[in-house]
């Protein structure tokens, strides 16, 4: 077993320093993917003044949505008219006390969907609001350290006993008379079996090795967007078994549903991270002043292609098989999404400090074959609970891809 380092300070410094350059190099080759995403051409002009910019007063009309700006001027939106406005429909008509949705382009950055509701207490932008902890989906930064730190894969086995809610100490120490279960490190993504994910990271990497990985994909600073955002939080212990935990996603890490849907791009992106998008143009008195018609604007590449391609393998198993079966098919089995295959990610853990609440989540992509959108969904219920995060992101795909007329889908 690795030894841990007391020096966590420096691994957070490190993940901060990874989330904030344009892109992250060391044993990576990020030269050949990046050029494709680099059209010769010279950058746009930067645009105006976003100052007044109000994404919680969305005006949706049949083919533009927009929302105002200060000195009289106005944005006009890259969200989708109809898919926007299916989701937010939804969120109102569950009155769900909390809930946030973005729906972003695989490889544009162009955000499609971006619904904030809260039915219950002050109107915030909950999309931007990283208070929420990051629970199971933290699975995929670890899997990622896994893979590229720990030099695991897919089909590593890893056998174990207990950990279905929580992970005591003795359920971290191979025991052979116990450990009567065994399963893959993908299969224990798709079926967020925790054990699983505290022994390896117990095993394979530390503290610093996660906090990097976390860094590269953007904890530790705010994501160039539109509007302020709050940074996602990690701040990993060094005791062995409560970092163990923290590894399944039992605390100590946060996210906004906007840094979950790039993590999910990025993802789905073979590991290239792009600025999200949402400002199409801003106008005055039907002047355009300034339009977004520039090349995707790659933040940095957060994981090798092979290691993306590993977790996609893996989270296709949520979807498929694993603990998003049963919101993504019906009670015959049959897809919701038609011929459209998607990976994915939940993630369900209670408030520490309230045991009214319930976060629930799920990020994903689809097709997994040529990945169009990213979608993140996060939910926080209270103990009288009716839709939770993974039908509200089965619904976004719906919406997307009935409008797209794929085969099998229709509309939520």
């Amino acid at each position: 077993m690795r030894r841990y380092s007391s020096l966590i300070g420096f691994g957070t410094a490190l993940g901060i320093v990874l989330a904030l350059v344009p892109v992250v190099r060391g044993n990576i080759d990020v030269s050949e993917p990046l050029r494709k995403l680099r059209p010769a051409a010279a950058a746009p002009a930067a645009p105006p003044s976003l100052d007044g910019l109000d994404l919680l007063r969305l005006d949706v009309r049949p083919t533009k949505v927009t929302a105002p700006l200060s000195q009289g001027r106005q944005a006009e939106l890259t969200l989708d008219p109809v898919v926007q406005r299916s989701i937010h429909s939804e969120m109102e008509g569950y009155r769900i006390p909390r809930s946030g949705v973005v729906l972003m382009e695989v490889k544009t950055g162009r955000i499609l969907a971006y619904a904030s509701y809260v039915g219950e207490g002050d109107k915030v932008d909950v999309n931007v609001r990283a208070d929420a902890p990051a629970a199971s989906v933290f699975k995929v930064v670890t899997g990622a350290a896994l893979i590229e730190k720990g030099g695991l894969g897919p089909d590593t086995e890893q056998c174990y006993h207990g950990g279905k809610s929580r992970i005591a100490a003795d359920e971290l120490e191979d025991n052979p008379r116990r450990d009567k279960w065994c399963a893959t490190l993908g299969i224990a993504l798709g079926r967020s079996i925790n054990v699983v994910f505290a022994r390896l990271a117990q095993k394979h990497i530390t503290p610093e090795d996660l906090t990097a990985v976390g860094g590269a994909f953007g904890f530790g600073a705010p994501i160039p967007f539109a509007v302020p955002n709050q940074a996602p939080e990690l701040k990993l212990p060094a005791d062995p078994v409560e970092f163990a935990r923290s590894a399944a996603g039992f605390y100590h890490s946060t996210l906004s549903p906007l840094a979950a849907v790039e993590l999910a791009q990025t993802v789905a992106n073979g590991g290239v991270t792009l600025e999200p998008r949402i400002v199409a143009s801003v106008m005055k008195d039907r002047e355009v002043l300034w339009r977004d018609d520039g090349p995707p604007r790659v933040l940095r590449r957060a994981i090798k292609p092979e290691t993306a391609a590993d977790l996609t393998r893996m989270m296709a198993q949520t979807v498929a098989n694993g603990s998003a079966f049963k919101s993504f098919h019906d009670a015959a089995g049959t897809s919701f999404l038609g011929e459209v295959t998607a990976a994915g990610k939940t993630g369900t853990l209670g408030d520490a400090a309230d045991a009214s609440k319930l976060y629930t989540w799920f990020i994903g992509f689809a097709p997994i074959e040529a990945p169009e959108v990213a979608v993140s969904a996060l939910v926080v219920n209270n103990p009288s609970w009716q839709i939770k995060a993974p039908q509200l992101a089965r619904d976004a795909l719906r919406a997307y891809f009935a409008q797209k007329g794929k085969k099998g889908v229709s509309a939520p």
